[in-house]
């Protein structure tokens, strides 16, 4: 079946999911330059009182050196993940029913693990305190925050998510709604994030090498949903 044979055959139900899905993708794909480029001109703290610190001086950086965009996108990767089932369901609705199941229990995981407004709400404790005590409360409260940021919680949310975009991947290349090429970006893509950042130098080479797939894959498959949900 040809590409533009699974247009005209996508449910006409779904449209609105694939454009709302493709939006999503799109957005993912904006917010990976932006991070980078928060990340560069502001490199997060490496001590609990340096968050207290940026976050007394400049809240929003803190919190998007605290992953707000990310906690965002995990809002994103669902509704893509869901617009991607629908359409590769009839390919192999095993692998995708299982893919699925494994994004949405990534992405409960991840928002398990965000400390963003933990850490805002400690910062303004901490800086109102007045004596020692009462700081030295806040900092430990603040370095507990820190130890379960990138925890278990995220590094069992990272690796789920990423089986999960390995196998839509692999459906994708058995399917014909999306083309082998955009099917091989995922495959590269979700094998590199098999890897959590918090696994040494490996894992953060990893994860920082995956932005470039990344990037692509979101591009490709917002394309694929925009032209899937146009009338």
């Amino acid at each position: 079946m040809t590409e533009n044979a699974n247009l005209s055959a996508a449910d006409s139900s779904w449209k609105l999911l694939y454009r709302i899905a493709g939006a999503a993708a799109l957005l993912m794909a904006v917010f990976i330059p932006i991070q980078i480029i928060i990340f560069i001109l502001w490199p997060p703290p490496e001590t609990t009182i340096g968050w207290f610190e940026l976050f007394k001086t400049n809240p929003f950086v803190g919190l998007l050196d605290l992953d707000l965009l990310l906690v965002i996108d995990q809002v994103l990767v669902g509704i893509m993940m869901v617009a991607l089932y629908i359409l590769l369901k009839k390919t192999n609705p095993s692998l995708m029913t299982i893919a699925l199941l494994l994004a949405v229990l990534g992405i409960a995981a991840y928002f398990a693990s965000t400390a963003a407004f933990e850490m805002l709400a400690l910062s303004h404790k901490f800086n109102a305190a007045r004596t020692l005590i009462e700081k030295s409360m806040y900092e430990s409260a603040g370095q507990a925050v820190m130890a379960g940021w990138q925890g278990t919680a995220f590094n069992f949310g990272y690796v789920m998510e990423g089986t999960g975009l390995l196998l839509t991947a692999v459906v994708m290349l058995k399917s014909s709604v999306f083309n082998k090429f955009t099917a091989w970006v995922g495959i590269v893509l979700g094998v590199m994030s098999l890897l959590p950042p918090t696994a040494g130098s490996v894992g953060m080479i990893f994860a920082l090498g995956s932005l470039i797939p990344l990037e692509i894959w979101d591009i490709l498959v917002a394309r694929r949903l925009f032209q899937l949900g146009r009338e």
